[in-house]
């Protein structure tokens, strides 16, 4: 089975640990970082500690097994559980390792991208619900500037079927779309992400009072809120070009359709359709996996938005679907694309000092909070349209790029 080049896993790792962790500065000497890795992608997780020694820090590792040979511990966790096991959160252990690690880097990589699709997904969403106080705790640490985190993926053959390539062109995919192909893939995401910081202060002078999303199958409209910025480029995925904001997901108005598969929940959710009406989903529905989907917007306020995002197709190297969302939102090909997340909001994106607002303040600004975080991804043909809060308008996106 192929596996890269011994030269491309310590680059990606030297990459994850130096670049994209503390917003592109890398770690420094004594930081404590936990990685977490499947099985699968043992050759990364041994680069990757390696280069955590070698800058210093200290390692917590979380080491877990892949579904194969008839093994699938998810599965049988679920299958087995009862409802208070399902329910328990281990309180001590995850509030001792948040307050021990200063950053996290997690591996995507899947034997299986269809592991649970015959266990009922109200059960993973109580799960998900189950563990939102290690999200939260995690997240005010971040907040507070004192925790970084960064996720990546391992090229798996089941993710090559999936996205309908070999197992040595799918990791080609990942070499290009991460720059390790160059002798210094560090060198060229800060060349990249001085040319996304340029985009997004244009962005941020702008008075957007909303943006206007329209194409064949989409017309939406987002609330900017008050106290907002566009973020992207900070390493907190890699690869990633794109462009976002958490908006005030009270003014969501419209429909959209999204013409790419979400693999989530190990379930391949198609054809998603949703409409919105006073910032909620008030209809929904998918050609493949409908249930998952319907039973994603009940966990509380995955009915509302958390995030959109623009990626301009002049930034990504990513030109053609991946089946993994932290590719396929990233995608440039012919078009960039759209995506919004359902659920929990990125409080990064506030205007100021994101560890000074109270749970009251963030609800009063429309940062919505929720258990879950769904990317859901477009790559229609669009057009999106800023109305300033002069009520003039301005087309900021076309044709696939910023035109600003």
């Amino acid at each position: 089975m192929y596996q890269p080049d011994q030269d491309i896993l310590e680059r990606y790792a030297n990459l994850l640990v130096n670049f994209a962790l503390n917003e592109g500065e890398g770690i420094d000497n004594g930081d404590v970082v936990r990685i977490r890795c499947p099985e699968i992608a043992k050759p990364l997780y041994a680069e990757l500690r390696k280069a955590v020694l070698k800058s210093g820090g200290h390692i917590i590792g979380s080491y877990r097994p892949n579904v194969r040979g008839g093994i699938n511990t998810k599965e049988d966790f679920y299958t087995h559980a009862s409802d208070k096991q399902i329910e328990y959160f281990p309180e001590d252990y995850y509030r001792g390792l948040v307050e021990e690690i200063d950053h996290s880097i997690a591996i995507r990589g899947q034997t299986d991208k269809h592991a649970l699709e015959d266990i009922d997904s109200k059960q993973m969403m109580r799960r998900s619900q189950a563990m939102k106080p290690y999200l939260d705790w995690r997240r005010e640490k971040e907040n507070k500037g004192k925790f970084t985190w960064t996720l990546a993926m391992y090229g798996t053959k089941a993710g090559a079927d999936e996205a309908d390539m070999s197992l040595k062109e799918y990791w080609q995919e990942i070499i290009s779309a991460c720059y390790l192909d160059q002798d210094d893939p560090i060198a060229e995401w800060e060349d990249m992400q001085a040319k996304i910081q340029e985009i997004r202060n244009k962005l941020n002078e702008l008075p957007i009072e909303s943006v206007h999303v329209e194409a064949e199958n989409i017309d939406l409209r987002i609330k900017n809120g008050e106290k907002r910025v566009w973020r992207g480029g900070s390493g907190n995925n890699i690869p990633s070009y794109e462009i976002f904001t958490s908006p005030d997901w009270r003014g969501t108005e419209g429909t959209i359709a999204f013409n790419q598969p979400l693999y989530r929940y190990g379930n391949l959710i198609s054809g998603i359709q949703l409409e919105f009406e006073d910032g909620k989903v008030v209809e929904a529905s998918a050609d493949k996996n409908e249930d998952v989907l319907l039973n994603m917007l009940k966990t509380e306020n995955a009915d509302k938005v958390g995030e959109f995002s623009l990626t301009d197709k002049r930034f990504s190297r990513i030109g053609q679907f991946m089946a993994e969302t932290l590719y396929d939102e990233n995608m440039g090909a012919e078009h960039g694309n759209t995506h919004i997340a359902l659920g929990r909001a990125y409080k990064d994106c506030y205007d100021g000092d994101p560890s000074n607002p109270s749970d009251d303040k963030w609800e009063e600004l429309g940062f919505n909070d929720s258990a879950v975080h769904t990317d859901i991804v477009s790559t229609e043909p669009r057009t999106a349209t800023a109305t300033l809060k002069c009520s003039t308008e301005k087309v900021i996106y076309e044709d696939g790029q910023f035109q600003i």
